[in-house]
């Protein structure tokens, strides 16, 4: 059953359902959907509405899926879009959605709607991974239909502002286990070859391919250049496989491929990319540079 890159499944085979619940009873999990996000939520009730949008059952377990909207909702206001913990091992995402909304999120009161997500996929959350419990990656699946059953819930939450957000940002990390670890699973579970890649050291952004907006990703770098240093390109001016679109960014066919940013159809999108191995920065500068990103996302929007 072992492959050369992958301990489960038959090198060339896709995964059938035996070889996912090998991978699931192999995962441990790790902390707690309602100690780090739900608790952390409750204590903002007094300043947000907070609700709950849907659910996720795995193995018996519900899980409550979470919206924060701001309390002053217009429909005159933009409206804008916070999103993080898509994949559930990405830290700061999730943290630094929630470390936004604490400290910051009533800033833009009277101005624009909020309305944010911190943890999109909880299950895997707590099992610090990057797929669901089917072994689905949820950011290929945002799309009317979805398999997923978190993509599918967040598809319906935001259709019907879709058209109507200004500004979507989307929280992520690359991790060293995206190449140790996520991305051979995926090739063992599509049967397909590994190609070894490499991880840049330090922060970046992914723009849609299809809808650029340049400028607004500049915005977002040059703010988040002073808490944390910018991924440069490797020998090949690229980033996991990407040319630059300018420094710090790179471009992805972000609604074609059914990424979480594309959702909303927001005017200004954008997704980050976090390096928490590095050794040139912590996880608190991690999480600080989402609510940078975030905050200067908001003021170019709104500016």
């Amino acid at each position: 059953m072992n492959t050369a890159f992958y301990p489960i499944g038959t090198p060339g085979v896709p995964w059938g359902d035996a070889e996912v619940r090998v991978w699931r009873a192999s995962l441990v999990r790790e902390r707690r959907y309602a100690d780090d996000v739900l608790a952390a939520l409750d204590a903002l009730r007094d300043r947000f509405d907070i609700s709950e949008y849907g659910a996720v059952v795995y193995d018996g377990e519900r899980f409550p899926l979470l919206a924060v909207r701001s309390r002053d909702w217009r429909d005159d206001l933009p409206t804008l879009v916070v999103t993080g913990g898509v994949h559930g091992y990405e830290t700061s995402g999730v943290h630094g959605a929630l470390q936004y909304l604490r400290d910051h999120g009533t800033e833009t009161a009277g101005r624009a709607n909020l309305l944010a997500v911190p943890c999109v996929s909880p299950w895997a959350y707590e099992r610090i991974q990057r797929w669901n419990f089917d072994a689905l990656d949820p950011n290929r699946n945002f799309r009317e239909g979805s398999p997923a059953g978190e993509s599918a819930a967040l598809v319906a939450l935001l259709a019907p502002l879709r058209g109507r957000v200004l500004m979507h940002i989307d929280l992520h990390e690359t991790t060293d286990t995206d190449e140790s670890e996520f991305r051979r699973a995926k090739a063992a579970r599509d049967g397909e070859p590994f190609e070894p890649g490499e991880i840049q050291d330090g922060f970046y952004l992914v723009d849609d391919v299809d809808h650029p907006q340049p400028a607004f990703q500049r915005a977002v770098i040059e703010a988040v250049a002073r808490v944390t240093h910018i991924a440069e390109p490797d020998a090949k001016g690229q980033i996991i496989d990407s040319p630059l679109q300018s420094p710090g960014v790179i471009e992805f066919p972000v609604s074609r491929w059914a990424l979480c940013a594309a959702i909303t159809g927001a005017r200004f999108a954008t997704t980050t990319e976090v390096y928490p191995d590095s050794p040139r920065t912590t996880p608190a500068q991690c999480v600080a540079a989402q609510v940078v990103a975030i905050r200067a996302a908001v003021a170019f929007a709104l500016g």
